[in-house]
């Protein structure tokens, strides 16, 4: 499977800066968002590549569909969008408090990507892009190499094609395992937004795994 159209729920930092990585490689792009001016302005933005839906249409014709909002409001969308089909689910949220720096706020499966698998059996839900700032997801250059894509999943084809389109977007794709390991990619975006803000190492840092 190559992945040739998207859509991108969410018009913050996250998801515009998503959107714009796509279209810049020539992956034609949904905007979908509850605020329907702001997606009119990003598709003005995007031009031709990009296009507006309503939430209920999310997912149809497209081969993936990034969840780039709030982490409570996933459920919600994909309540939503009926239209989603065999389109890879990438949860790119991170459930989280705040209490003097960020506190991992999973609900009980244990991560939000296995709350909405157990919630959602038939999505293809894959974790990934979740750990770094919404930098890393417009431009993925880290100095003279490139931040680490995490991907958490239990479809195989589907973390596949997602590695490869992390790869076209500049990342450098890793498969940490099965869903169940998605918590442990929450955990590392708390750390990441700890390091970021009460940290003091700011938003231009990302994880890299090294070999010798």
């Amino acid at each position: 499977m190559s992945i040739r159209s998207a859509a991108v729920v969410g018009t913050g930092a996250v998801g515009e800066a998503l959107a714009r990585n796509l279209v810049s490689h020539g992956i034609d792009v949904q905007i979908a968002s509850r605020d329907a001016d702001a997606v009119q302005k990003l598709v003005a933005k995007l031009g031709d590549r990009a296009r507006a839906v309503e939430t209920k249409a999310l997912g149809a014709g497209v081969d993936v569909v990034f969840l780039a909002v709030p982490a409570d409001a996933a459920p919600l969308v994909l309540e939503a969008a009926s239209a989603i089909g065999n389109a890879i689910v990438v949860d790119c949220t991170n459930p989280i408090t705040w209490d003097a720096g960020p506190v991992h706020a999973p609900p009980a499966e244990g991560s939000m990507a296995a709350h909405l698998a157990h919630r959602f059996p038939k999505a293809r839900i894959v974790k990934a892009f979740n750990t770094f700032g919404a930098e890393f997801h417009a431009d993925a250059k880290l100095g003279a190499t490139k931040a680490d894509l995490y991907l958490a999943g239990d479809d195989a084809d589907a973390k596949r094609a997602l590695s490869e389109l992390a790869a076209t977007m500049g990342f450098e794709p890793v498969d940490v395992g099965p869903l169940r390991n998605a918590r442990h990619l929450e955990s590392l975006a708390i750390l990441w937004i700890h390091l970021a803000s009460v940290g003091g190492k700011g938003r231009q840092v990302a994880f890299k795994l090294l070999a010798r």
